[in-house]
C-alpha cells in the first residue's frame, strides 16, 4: 500500500447517493416493512435483484469495478454472474434493515458489540471521539448501538434530494440519540464538528468517499491500485487531540449485526494543514478496510468507480 498527497481538486461526481429504485419502489418495500415487518420484503428482494442482475446492465457494470479487483483471477461468466447477485442480494438485505431499523425503530435488529468497553474507554478519556466508518454493513444500525455510552452522537451524511438514506434514518436516529451534519452547508458543516469534539461528544464520519471537488485528498493504494480517501478526519484528530475508532458492521444472520473495532487511530497533535503529515494515518485506515473486504468480500457497498479518480 502506497500513499500521495494530492494538490488539485478531485472530482467525485459520478458518484450519486440516490438509489437505483424509483419512488414507488421505495414505498413499496416500506409499506411491506410496515405492515409485515422484514421477512415479505426479503421475499420480494431476491426476485427484484435477479431482475435487475440480469436484465439492467449498468447494474453489472457497477458491481464490476470493485469485483474485478476483490476478484481478479475470476474469468468465468456464470461464476462473475453469481458474484454480482451475492453483491446486490447484500446491498438489498442492507436497504431492507435499514429501512426497518428506521421505520420500526432501532429494537428491529440485534446488535453485537464485543469491543465495547474499549470505545468506552476512548470515550473516557474526555477529548470527543472520531468515529471512521466506511460503506461496509450497515453503518447506520452500527452508529445507532453507541447509545450505551450515553453521548450525543453526530453523523456527517449528505442530505440530496432523492437520498433515502436520511428520511429513514431520521426517526431511528432521533430514537437512538443522532444528529445528523449536513457537509454541503457552509464551510463543509466543519464548525459543528469541531463544536462536536469540543463538547466530547462522538462524530461518526465516513473514511471512504470524497464528495465534490475536494482538494483535501490523499491518494492510497487500494486493492492494487490508487483510490482518493478525505484528508479531513485525520486532520480534525490533530487539531483537537481526538482518539480515532475505525469501526465497521457487518451481518452476522437475518436479524443480527456485529460491530468490529478494527482499530484505533493516534494522530500527533500540531500536524498543521500539509496533507502529507497524514499519510501514514490514512494507511492505517486503509489497511484495516483491506483486511476487512478480505474477510466479508459481499458487505463492501461503493458502487463507484473509486480508482478512476486516480487515473
Amino acid at each position: 500500500m502506497s500513499t500521495e498527497p494530492q494538490g488539485p481538486g478531485v472530482s467525485n461526481a459520478q458518484w450519486d447517493s440516490r438509489s437505483v429504485g424509483r419512488r414507488w419502489q421505495q414505498a413499496f418495500f416500506a409499506t411491506l416493512i410496515r405492515i409485515g415487518g422484514r421477512r415479505p420484503a426479503y421475499a420480494c428482494m431476491y426476485l427484484v435483484v435477479l431482475w435487475y442482475v440480469l436484465l439492467r446492465p449498468f447494474v453489472r457494470r457497477r458491481c464490476r469495478y470493485y469485483l474485478d479487483r476483490r476478484f481478479p483471477d475470476v474469468t468465468n461468466p456464470l461464476i462473475r454472474l453469481w458474484h454480482d447477485y451475492r453483491r446486490i442480494v447484500a446491498l438489498g438485505g442492507s436497504l431492507i434493515d435499514r429501512g426497518a431499523f428506521g421505520l420500526l425503530g432501532p429494537g428491529t435488529l440485534k446488535v453485537e458489540f464485543p469491543e465495547g468497553r474499549d470505545l468506552q474507554a476512548l470515550v473516557d478519556e474526555g477529548r470527543g471521539l472520531i468515529v471512521l466508518n466506511s460503506h461496509v454493513g450497515c453503518w447506520q444500525v452500527a452508529m445507532s448501538a453507541f447509545s450505551y455510552l450515553h453521548v450525543p452522537v453526530s453523523i456527517v451524511m449528505h442530505q440530496r434530494a432523492g437520498d433515502i438514506d436520511p428520511r429513514w434514518f431520521q426517526r431511528a436516529g432521533e430514537e437512538a440519540g443522532l444528529s445528523i451534519i449536513d457537509p454541503a452547508k457552509n464551510m463543509g458543516g466543519i464548525m459543528e464538528m469541531i463544536g462536536t469534539l469540543k463538547r466530547r461528544e462522538i462524530l461518526g464520519l465516513m473514511a471512504d468517499r470524497v464528495f465534490g471537488d475536494d482538494p483535501n485528498t490523499l491518494e492510497a493504494t487500494f486493492l492494487g491500485a490508487p483510490v482518493h480517501f478525505p484528508v479531513s478526519p485525520y486532520r480534525l484528530a490533530s487539531m483537537q487531540g481526538t482518539p480515532v475508532a475505525v469501526v465497521f458492521s457487518y451481518k452476522t444472520g437475518f436479524s443480527t449485526y456485529r460491530i468490529q473495532l478494527a482499530r484505533v487511530i493516534r494522530v500527533p497533535t500540531g500536524l498543521g494543514r500539509s496533507n502529507e503529515a497524514y499519510v501514514p494515518y490514512l494507511q492505517e485506515f486503509v489497511a484495516a478496510l483491506e483486511t476487512f473486504v478480505q474477510s466479508h468480500p459481499w458487505q463492501f457497498f461503493n458502487f463507484h468507480d473509486m480508482w478512476q479518480q486516480s487515473t
